[in-house]
């Protein structure tokens, strides 16, 4: 099971009081402005969805990577206007191309991104955009404008706050996880980030080619690599003419500047590149766990989530809801804490067993302000552990998805298939050009996991394009290779 991002409006709603509107100072901007969040309050909030995070996204276990990215990180914050807060800069094993900032200070990179990159200063391009969005306060900002308007902060779902440690990670992964912010906020960030890298001594030319390779990845990505920032971020065209206007005002010698770029590239050596099926994959409406050793069946046709939590599946009209999730204790303590909660009647409760492991399972309702829901529930146990294999819909859907969510319930059993046992994850491996060569040439003479158009992406040349000896290139190694 892997991460989707936490919508950290969950936590502002549940976690923490808003107080009543002040005027503050900005401290990036110099501007006053209302706002019903204070530095403290941030912090906290920020706080709040690290936990999230860490529930629901492994940290990308690389303890000299995630050191070298926090000390780029934490170089940028110095300069910056909030230097005091707790400032984290952390990789996530995510293959989406992204990186986000909590309040507070709290600045996360995904893989996915990371193997994108091709220097130090473009690293610092990234984390100093998102360094920018909490310097300018640009998350209390909009909470404070949802608050005024009366929006609420967290959007509608039919999971029931009774179900909430079964359902949480996808009634949260089914919503918006970030709380969007302005084109004119990320438009404020770039020109943040620009500044902080700069006053960092980098290369910040290096902003350029970022947003060129964001572009790129936008036009030929598929699944999960494609930028989550996409629809909210201004087009690639526009960041990049707004950054020529700012290399040109700023009159430096930037070759006198640092780039890093292949001390940046060694230390991504052997970096994990796309989705890690260790963690979980699918394969159609089949999802496989090698580590945890088990396989489940979604209803066909539905649409599938992997997080770190919980792997689950959305009817294709959004109204009812699988989920497999590790429970505390026996499967008998497991479904005594859901049956007998407040709130929930049970039915048809009782010992059983499901493709020949030990499992207890039953029938489940409750009410939920003004949503009535229905399910099945099963807690069998495999390796050690416990799973909780939930299901359910509103009651008045009930008859139509009953069998479906029966079926991949009693879908569960351990996986036995070698192949699938011993997948692993493709990995990046830096190498240097002993003689000039294409890249077409290269990708010839040379095994290689992605496509010939992929590889062309994440080197930033065309196939065609001759490459000087000594010229370090990324290479896409199939798992297990």
């Amino acid at each position: 099971m892997r991460i989707r991002f936490p919508s950290w409006r969950a936590v502002a709603a549940a976690g923490l009081a808003l107080p009543l509107a002040t005027c503050a100072l900005n401290p990036a901007t110099g501007q006053n402005e209302i706002s019903l969040v204070s530095e403290s309050q941030e912090i906290a909030m920020g706080r709040e969805a690290v936990v999230a995070v860490a529930q629901q996204t492994p940290d990308y276990p690389d303890s000299a990577l995630q050191a070298y990215v926090n000390r780029v990180g934490q170089k940028l914050a110095a300069v910056g206007e909030r230097p005091s807060l707790p400032w984290q800069f952390r990789i996530v094993s995510d293959p989406s191309v992204n990186a986000f900032a909590l309040p507070g200070g709290f600045i996360y990179i995904t893989t996915g991104l990371m193997t994108d990159l091709e220097s130090e200063a473009e690293l610092a391009s990234v984390l100093g955009h998102e360094t920018g969005h909490v310097t300018a306060r640009h998350s209390a900002r909009q909470i404070t404008r949802q608050e005024l308007a009366q929006l609420g902060l967290v959007a509608g779902s039919i999971a029931s706050s009774t179900f909430a440690q079964y359902a949480g990670a996808l009634s949260q992964g089914l919503q918006l996880l970030f709380l969007s912010y302005s084109r004119a906020d990320e438009s404020q960030a770039d020109a943040l980030g620009f500044r902080y890298a700069l006053k960092g001594g980098y290369d910040v030319r290096a902003m350029r080619d970022v947003f060129i390779t964001l572009d790129g990845v936008t036009q030929a990505a598929g699944g999960a690599r494609l930028p989550t920032w996409q629809s909210t971020h201004p087009a690639p065209a526009d960041r990049i003419t707004a950054t020529d206007l700012r290399l040109a005002a700023a009159k430096v010698n930037y070759d006198s500047l640092y780039l890093g770029r292949s001390q940046y590239l060694h230390r991504i050596d052997g970096m994990v590149y796309g989705d890690d099926p260790r963690h979980g994959y699918f394969d159609g409406s089949l999802f496989l766990h090698p580590d945890l050793r088990f396989q489940f069946a979604f209803p066909s046709g539905w649409k599938t989530f992997n997080v770190a939590a919980s792997v689950s599946g959305e009817s294709q009209a959004q109204d009812a809801i699988v989920q497999v999730t590790l429970a505390q204790g026996s499967p008998d303590s497991a479904a005594r804490a859901l049956f007998n909660q407040q709130g929930v009647q049970s039915a048809n409760v009782g010992a059983t067993r499901i493709n020949g492991l030990a499992a207890v399972s039953g029938d489940f309702s409750a009410q939920d302000q003004n949503t009535a829901i229905r399910g099945r529930a099963s807690f069998v146990s495999w390796g050690n552990r416990t799973y909780a294999l939930v299901g359910y819909t509103t009651s008045d859907r009930w008859s139509s998805y009953q069998g479906a969510i029966s079926a991949a319930l009693q879908s569960f059993r351990p996986l036995t298939d070698p192949q699938a046992l011993a997948v692993q994850p493709m990995h990046l491996r830096i190498e240097t050009l002993s003689k000039p060569r294409t890249l077409a040439q290269f990708y010839r003479m040379s095994p290689t996991g992605v496509s010939l158009a992929e590889l062309c992406l994440v080197n930033r040349v065309d196939s065609t394009q001759v490459l000087p000896a000594g010229t370090i290139i990324k290479r896409v190694l199939k798992g297990g290779t």
